[in-house]
């Protein structure tokens, strides 16, 4: 059985010095580390990724939203791409070494991402969130539906809890994202060690 992986996705909320400081603490319990900051320029992304490689983060961990340009100038892990962004395949034809991860909604757009190239798929929300309030959740059921269409791995995000592993992991999944689960717990470290003891648990089992 392959490694189940644990991806940290920025909130948005935090100062970058709090963000920098938290990743440098848990990233070694990560697989990957996404900068989701639509408010950040260009120069401040490229900052930031510096920030952390001077912690020590390693760079293939790290995952730019949406901005190609500074995902390739500073050889990060990779790109994740939104409904908005440019399109898989136009991406993978120009970089074809970048990582590249798309957001997806439905079966149709998973699907779809696969054909045009994408390295993976982030699906959700699954469970009820605070940052989606008013929008239905996915729900478990269709995580399983959705594995039956793709061969590529199959991240899912959304109010996602430690204890909500085994049922999702039941059901096919290759990884979960996570944001204020962990990066705004009372001890980010003892939360992020609780969602990748859990990863490791259904490995095992």
């Amino acid at each position: 059985m392959a490694n189940k992986e644990l991806h940290i996705v920025s909130t948005g909320t935090q100062s970058i010095n709090t963000f920098v400081s938290i990743i440098s603490e848990i990233h070694p319990f990560a697989t990957a580390i996404h900068l989701r900051e639509k408010q950040m320029s260009a120069r401040d992304l490229y900052q930031t990724i510096n920030q952390l490689i001077q912690r020590s983060v390693p760079l293939n961990k790290i995952v730019i939203n949406d901005r190609i340009d500074v995902a390739t100038i500073a050889e990060v892990g990779g790109v994740q791409l939104a409904y908005h962004s440019l399109s898989v395949g136009d991406v993978k034809r120009a970089f074809p070494k970048l990582r590249i991860g798309k957001s997806v909604h439905s079966i149709e757009e998973a699907v779809e991402a696969e054909l045009q190239g994408a390295d993976y798929v982030i699906y959700g929300h699954i469970y009820p969130t605070s940052s989606k309030k008013g929008v239905i959740a996915k729900g478990v059921d269709s995580v399983e539906e959705l594995k039956k269409q793709l061969s590529i791995p199959l991240i899912v995000i959304g109010g996602i809890k430690p204890s909500h592993i085994p049922e999702l992991i039941d059901r096919g999944v290759d990884g979960v994202a996570v944001l204020s689960g962990v990066l705004l717990a009372q001890t980010p470290i003892e939360a992020v060690k609780e969602y990748s003891k859990m990863l490791s648990k259904e490995m095992i089992t």
